[in-house]
């Protein structure tokens, strides 16, 4: 019978440390780690239902509401100004007036013969040609009736030489003064008729068209002289006044330039399709340079045709300007608010990322802690927000901030930004 007996303290010991040389040769006497998973910081958050509007973005430039650039008919030295740059005229106020002796001369002698030809015509109309027509008309009685008494006497000699009570030569007598009497008959209504309906007619036409001569000439005097007044068409603030009283202002060129700028005009051009988004009325805003607000407008025109160089729509904001802060002339930066989607689904802007391919990406936490990439379509975009139309729903955690170039399937956290950087304080690694 063999009696197995127990190895001694020692020997145990000598072996224990036969086994751990042997295991440090080989790897070391403690059981080998795991390589950890490496984490990235984002920041992140659900979807949100909420309103958003399409902002429409273009470069204008404002204008004034009215403008005139008033320009004198005739070349003549401007003899008064009665404004200076920047006042403010009333429509039909008198800004200036030209040199005008000559044409104030012209005018009245325009006058006097209008007015003399009037009386002309008064003399024509209520005394030469009625006396006329009178006259004509009591020669014309005269011989109806003389011809009359000669046919009665003509029928009683004709009677009397038939009873042989006259000789025949009373009665040769009778019918020739009948036969003078028909002809004077016939020459007064002649004339009567002609001056009835001719020279009557005749001696009123022309009267009447030596007074329209007399009169016309006398308007355009008149109209002469008043083109040496220049006065302001519209309301509004004088801008330019290029030259000074004793000059010369050549007609056509302009003497004074009038704009209205209470209220300003930013005409931008932008494509047909953001202008079919858009209608009269609509809320705007402009970014002026020197301001640090946005100054508000509305939209008050919008072109019905295209621009045949640019074929954009030519759209028109209005501007209030009370306080004359705004300039015409400024390029602003206008935005427009177009359509609006109600209850849309919303992430932060900074949350698209962009494929290769030109599509728009987010990046997604999954269940398992790690980041997948989930391509979406996008609607309506802000400064802020965009509509996600399809890819997410309101229940994903859509990585915001820390998504650029991460690799799908990388394991994430949601942290405060600066959470995955090593901590200064430490100095580096342990030693």
């Amino acid at each position: 019978m063999r009696t197995t007996t127990s190895p001694s303290k020692p020997n145990r010991l000598f072996r224990y440390g036969l086994l751990c040389g042997l295991s440090v040769v080989v790897g070391g006497c403690h059981k080998p780690d795991t390589a950890p998973v490496p984490e990235v910081t984002v920041q992140a958050a659900q979807p949100h239902q909420g309103s958003i509007s399409e902002i429409i973005a273009a470069d204008a430039t404002l204008s004034p509401l009215a403008q005139a650039a008033i320009s004198p008919k005739i070349t003549a030295p401007v003899k008064k100004f009665y404004v200076q740059r920047g006042a403010r005229v009333k429509a039909g106020e008198l800004l200036a007036t030209l040199e005008n002796n000559d044409l104030s001369a012209a005018a009245l002698d325009n006058e006097g013969t209008y007015a003399a030809a009037k009386a002309g015509y008064d003399t024509a109309t209520k005394a030469s040609v009625p006396e006329d027509y009178s006259k004509a008309q009591l020669d014309l009685t005269q011989a109806k009736a003389n011809l009359d008494l000669n046919q009665s006497i003509v029928a009683a000699r004709t009677q009397l030489f038939a009873q042989g009570a006259i000789p025949g030569r009373d009665l040769d007598t009778a019918k020739a003064a009948l036969v003078q009497a028909e002809a004077a008959y016939d020459i007064a209504r002649q004339h009567f008729e002609s001056v009835q309906k001719t020279s009557n007619k005749a001696a009123l036409d022309s009267a009447k068209g030596q007074l329209d001569s007399a009169k016309g000439k006398y308007l355009g005097a008149q109209a002469q002289l008043g083109y040496t007044e220049i006065r302001s068409p519209i309301d509004g603030a004088v801008t330019d006044r290029p030259l000074f009283a004793g000059e010369t202002a050549p007609a056509g060129t302009p003497l004074i330039t009038v704009m209205e700028t209470s209220t300003l005009i930013a005409k931008l051009h932008i494509a047909q399709v953001q202008a079919q988004q858009l209608s009269v009325g609509a809320a705007a805003t402009i970014s002026v340079p020197g301001l640090e607000d946005p100054v508000d407008a509305k939209v008050s025109l919008i072109s019905p045709a295209l621009d045949p160089g640019s074929t954009t729509v030519e759209v028109w904001l209005r501007v209030d300007n009370p306080k004359n802060l705004l300039k015409a002339g400024t390029p602003v930066h206008a935005s427009i608010t177009g359509r609006t989607v109600k209850n849309a689904l919303l992430i932060a802007v900074e949350a698209l990322q962009t494929a290769a391919d030109g599509g728009k990406y987010v990046m997604v936490i999954g269940a398992d802690g790690n980041a997948h990439k989930h391509p979406v379509t996008v609607g309506i975009q802000s400064d802020k927000e965009a509509q996600i139309i399809s890819g997410i729903t309101a229940k994903d955690t859509v990585i915001t901030t820390g998504a650029y170039a991460l690799d799908d399937g990388t394991r994430v956290k949601v942290g405060a930004p600066g959470d995955d950087k090593p901590d200064a304080a430490k100095g580096g690694d342990d030693k």
